[in-house]
């Protein structure tokens, strides 16, 4: 199989898991990972990111500290909103979960349980908590996105599934205070990740993705 051809493959397989096995993945698969996703490319080499991986009784302990409710503190500031053709694919996205776990529409109370099942992370066995150097601004939430997108792809790779999470950015505070995290280092977003559970309806459906003509305008001449 040719470069192009396994990139591909690993880009058309990966999708956002919202439900997991409770079996660990093993720390030279995480090591894998962390190590490719190390590779990835930022401005000026500043490489921003720094990453802090909770697992087994670890990220139990970060469960118990989300249950805590809290109103939304983001660092970095959330959308103001989603105009058009971003509205509709975030409606659709948002429509294909709920007809998948049988959320009817209207229905405040159970679309509210799901969203919260980011909070106890999915049932995922691990998670990553991605952050940047507050003084990098917006060029390190960028290199941190690109970070999130390399390591995505590096577990996809080990047979491991992930979804990143800024509902847990949304909890600033609570993950700063649990995780000890310094005033100078903005929370950018978390990952969980672990096995697949297949079984479970959240995971049987698929995004789809905008035709290259509505995303890239080609100049030729």
């Amino acid at each position: 199989m040719t470069d192009a051809a396994t990139l591909e493959r690993l880009l058309t397989t990966r999708h956002s898991c919202r439900a997991f096995l409770p079996d660990p993945v093993p720390q030279p698969t995480i090591d894998a990972m962390l190590a490719l996703a190390q590779r990835t490319a930022s401005w000026c080499n500043a490489q921003p990111w720094q990453v802090i991986v909770a697992s087994g009784a670890a990220t139990d302990r970060f469960r118990d500290a989300l249950a805590q409710p809290a109103p939304p503190e983001p660092d970095l500031p959330f959308p103001e909103g989603y105009p058009d053709e971003y509205r509709t694919r975030r409606r659709e996205c948002g429509l294909q979960l709920y007809d998948a776990v049988g959320v009817a529409h209207g229905d405040r109370a159970a679309s509210g349980a799901q969203a919260a099942r980011n909070f106890v992370l999915f049932d995922a066995p691990h998670v990553a908590i991605v952050t940047s150097r507050r003084e990098l601004g917006v060029y390190g939430a960028v290199d941190c996105g690109a970070y999130v997108g390399t390591f995505l792809l590096a577990a996809q790779a080990h047979g491991v599934a992930a979804i990143p999470q800024a509902a847990l950015a949304a909890r600033s505070p609570t993950v700063r205070a649990h995780f000890a995290i310094p005033d100078e280092r903005v929370i950018v977003c978390g990952i969980s990740f672990g096995y697949e559970n297949r079984s479970d309806p959240a995971n049987a459906f698929r995004t789809r993705r905008a035709p290259i003509g509505d995303i890239a305008t080609i100049i030729r001449d």
